[in-house]
């Protein structure tokens, strides 16, 4: 429930919709959440992506050639040529398939696999947002389909995400706009601000990357959760607070985590070959 804010309480969470002379509410508090690494240990849509396989709706070299983009985005960071790539792959694979079936494997995808991946931590921190009485949005490059699903499961407003062309509930296999990600993030929420009055001043946002800094200099109130290196240290140049919820075997986890999926990777591609090879035996 909203609380008011007392002269030794100027904790961001505990800021209400602010209200002129006469007590009418002038601006509503939000907060926005980035999902992967923030919100959710790992990549939502990876998993989502191994469902889809274990469904038959892509094959070997499908499966290979995302762990080969993983292993680059670990390695090296996104950018733009490998997002578009791995954009127009995806939405390769749900061409022809409805709104409703990559739902309903979402949904399972969340049960068995996404809740247990929540960061404590954030989990508690979106709680306190809620209980303020503040708008809690999602925003991620996933799927919004599935950011809208996980924002209803953890209580939350709603999710901005990427949105996929659909006709009559059929995934056409093209893109409506650009995908949710770097300053399309912070031009989505500057454009739900204006549509549902969002005192952006008086708001947060939380992401766990450098991509997420264009979203979260739209707000008053930044704060890293779970960054890495280049986040880490603009957060520090710019004064921004850090919040860590991994523990120091999750950091580990991820500093090593470059090594490791190209370990994966060979290791995948040794499993690509001794399936292909018994393939051809048969």
């Amino acid at each position: 429930m909203p609380h008011d804010v007392g002269p030794e309480d100027p904790d961001p969470l505990d800021q209400n919709p602010t209200a002129d002379d006469d007590g009418a509410n002038v601006g509503v508090v939000a907060a926005f959440f980035d999902i992967d690494n923030t919100i959710i240990r790992g990549a939502s849509a990876a998993h989502l992506a191994h469902a889809l396989y274990r469904r038959e709706f892509f094959g070997i070299r499908d499966l290979l050639r995302l762990v080969v983009h993983n292993a680059r985005y670990l390695t090296f960071g996104e950018n733009k040529k490998q997002i578009d790539t791995v954009r127009s792959h995806a939405l390769s694979i749900v061409a022809g398939h409805t709104v409703s079936e990559i739902v309903a494997i979402g949904e399972e995808v969340y049960d068995q696999v996404l809740e247990l991946r929540i960061y404590p931590g954030t989990q508690r921190l979106l709680n306190e947002h809620i209980e303020a009485g503040h708008e809690v949005w999602l925003v991620s490059a996933t799927p919004a389909e599935i950011g809208t699903l996980i924002s209803r499961r953890l209580g939350g407003t709603g999710a901005l995400g990427s949105v996929a062309e659909t006709v009559d509930g059929v995934y056409t296999g093209r893109m409506v706009g650009d995908m949710m990600h770097g300053k399309a993030k912070a031009a989505g929420v500057r454009a739900l601000a204006e549509q549902r009055g969002i005192d952006l001043a008086a708001s947060s946002a939380y992401g766990d990357s450098l991509n997420d800094v264009s979203m979260m200099e739209t707000v008053g109130n930044p704060c890293a959760i779970n960054p890495d290196a280049r986040l880490r240290r603009h957060a520090a140049r710019v004064g921004w607070p850090v919040r860590e919820f991994r523990g120091r075997r999750n950091r580990a986890a991820r500093r090593g985590a470059a090594t490791l999926s190209w370990a994966g990777a060979v290791w995948a591609a040794a499993l690509v070959a001794r399936s292909i090879k018994r393939t051809v035996q048969r």
